[in-house]
């Protein structure tokens, strides 16, 4: 026989389901990854006591000022992340929430991804120093450039790696450095041409830079409103498309004259 309930009985019975699927996504795991700032890295500097840049063949300059790559800090490949975590890092500015798959390689253990990450920045050396050869007009093998970065995985800090070289070599065209002295941080991969491409948590990545000095930060073009997004007061933000590009900016910077913005 059936039977009539009350609306504000079939509402509780309704939303039982909906109460135990949120009790289960509190406990259980999502499948996302927690970043926030990282650190960065002088790349005209030392790391553990070793020039992150080496270069063999060829004369050098004593440069000032600083090119700071940047990173972010992610949980890793197996961390339970649950939906309390997730929430926490929506609200809140230094943190952020992304999709797993976005920052890790899927399919693979955690040995496999720290191989595959490591491999993407032995890859992006390789093209750095392709890139800044091939700026300067420097055939290949010319000058041996050694590459030193500790603890660090991925592409991203190809364009810094192209920028320094760059500096220690050339400097601006003009007797002095790219930096102009100042504190240069930033961010993107680089192909063997030049070519800049874009990276994750730019808008992270902005306040790793600021909290350590920089008062500028090149940023990939397709990642200005990103970059643009949390942006610490003090640090001004200049879009780049290539090595030239970038070099070409910092010149203008330190010459007084008008540089790209986002």
């Amino acid at each position: 026989m059936l039977t009539r309930l009350s609306r504000s009985r079939t509402l509780v019975l309704c939303a039982l389901p909906v109460v135990a699927l949120f009790a289960v996504a509190a406990f259980a795991p999502l499948p996302f990854t927690l970043a926030q700032p990282g650190t960065t890295a002088n790349v005209l500097g030392k790391d553990h006591g070793t020039p992150v840049i080496s270069i063999k063949g060829a004369p050098t300059r004593t440069t000032e000022g600083e090119l700071r790559m940047t990173t972010i800090l992610a949980t890793g490949p197996t961390a339970d992340v649950g939906v309390g975590d997730v929430i926490d890092g929506w609200f809140r500015t230094d943190r952020a929430v992304l999709p797993r798959g976005s920052v890790y390689p899927t399919g693979g253990s955690e040995k496999e991804i720290e191989k595959h990450n490591l491999e993407d920045m032995q890859k992006s050396q390789n093209s750095a120093v392709d890139a800044a050869l091939n700026y300067l007009g420097r055939p290949k093998g010319s000058v041996d450039v050694t590459l030193h970065l500790a603890d660090v995985g991925g592409p991203s800090a190809g364009l810094f790696f192209a920028l320094g070289i760059v500096d220690k070599l050339e400097g601006n065209s003009s007797g002095g450095d790219l930096t102009g002295g100042r504190t240069v941080a930033g961010t993107g991969t680089i192909q063997a041409n030049g070519e800049v491409g874009a990276v994750g948590g730019v808008s992270l990545k902005t306040q790793a830079a600021r909290r350590d000095g920089a008062t500028v930060f090149l940023v990939p073009k397709a990642e200005c409103r990103e970059a643009g997004a949390e942006l610490p007061k003090g640090l001004q933000l200049i879009p780049v498309t290539t090595l030239k590009s970038a070099v070409s900016s910092l010149q203008a910077l330190d010459q007084g004259r008008k540089v790209p913005s986002c």
